[in-house]
């Protein structure tokens, strides 16, 4: 029932004059990733909160580590305030950072939840996590670094158990009006497909960015001994409870995968799924006709959705073949 150990990240490595932000920061893997980079000495660690008070506390949580303290005294660390369920906030928090940071190395795409209850987003949809506003951020800083920047978004093998071969989405129909109808809701397998979409939004985003610019990749971090398992039905709460106990990787262990993945990770990752930080196939759905079927659908639903809020976008509108 174990998983394979992740080793401690290389001695030596270095993130001095890195700038990183971190999306849902403030807690579980995402607070535990923000303490590492520091420890790494990067320069300057943002964590992406909806709650400016918890954002706050994670900041002074971070402040205060001991091993922090004694690596990296003088980082800066700052809280900005983003809900991912609510487009303009997106959008505020993006210009935010264009006006706030004028180099960005990572971009850690970690805010998710497992929820078992049907909920819809400010915005009219399921929760969806976008990236595209901050490109040309991480692009100008590969620039100026003379090496790729990172963009990670935070997955899961249980993409492998989705229901899309059994529930495809409809051709006269949309990716968002499949996974916004709650009659087909189901909160045992919702995690599962978000984080399908997930794997295939980076699928269909890494065509539009060549490897020496941004490295954009998708990781598991495995099962990971934290407090996720908090909106689980109550009966499947003591199942999750044993099941980490047994086999779970502690926080840190688990926090070294999104480390590895946002930082040291190659550019033969580029647009690839990790587990275990090596590449894996994820759910083989995606490769088969129905899948990219499945990728090109959503990528035009979800670029096109983003170019309501902002027109600059419509860049990323045309599919366009991958750009090494």
């Amino acid at each position: 029932m174990g998983q394979p150990q992740i080793p401690p990240t290389p001695p030596g490595t270095s993130l001095a004059g890195k700038t990183i932000i971190i999306t849902g920061g403030n807690a579980g893997l995402g607070f535990e990733a923000a303490r590492q980079f520091l420890i790494l000495k990067a320069s300057r660690v943002i964590i992406a909160v909806r709650s400016k008070s918890k954002g706050q506390e994670a900041v002074s949580a971070l402040r205060a580590n001991l091993e922090v303290k004694k690596a990296n005294p003088h980082a800066t660390i700052q809280a900005f305030e983003l809900d991912l369920d609510d487009y303009e906030s997106g959008l505020l928090f993006a210009e935010k950072v264009k006006t706030e940071v004028k180099e960005l190395d990572v971009l850690l795409c970690n805010g998710g939840v497992n929820l078992m209850d049907y909920q819809k987003s400010k915005s009219g949809h399921e929760r969806v996590m976008q990236a595209l506003e901050l490109l040309p951020l991480l692009q100008a800083t590969a620039a100026i670094r003379g090496t790729p920047s990172h963009l990670t978004i935070v997955g899961s093998a249980t993409q492998t158990t989705h229901t899309l071969t059994k529930k495809p989405v409809i051709a006269s129909g949309t990716v968002f009006d499949h996974f916004d109808n709650q009659k087909t809701y189901s909160g045992v397998t919702r995690y599962s497909d978000s984080k399908l979409t997930a794997n295939a939004f980076v699928r269909a985003l890494f065509r539009h960015v060549p490897t020496s610019d941004v490295i954009v990749n998708n990781l598991c971090p495995g099962l990971v001994a934290t407090g996720f398992d908090k909106h689980l039905s109550g009966w499947l709460k003591p199942i999750m409870f044993v099941y980490r106990k047994v086999a779970a990787r502690n926080v840190e262990e688990g926090g070294r995968t999104l480390v590895y993945a946002a930082t040291l990770a190659g550019s033969e990752t580029h647009g690839q799924f990790l587990q275990h930080n090596k590449i894996d196939q994820g759910a083989s759905f995606l490769d088969q006709e129905a899948g990219s079927n499945f990728i090109e659908k959503l990528w035009a639903e979800m670029v096109g959705e983003a170019t309501k809020i902002d027109p600059k976008l419509k860049k990323y509108v045309y599919p366009r073949q991958a750009v090494i």
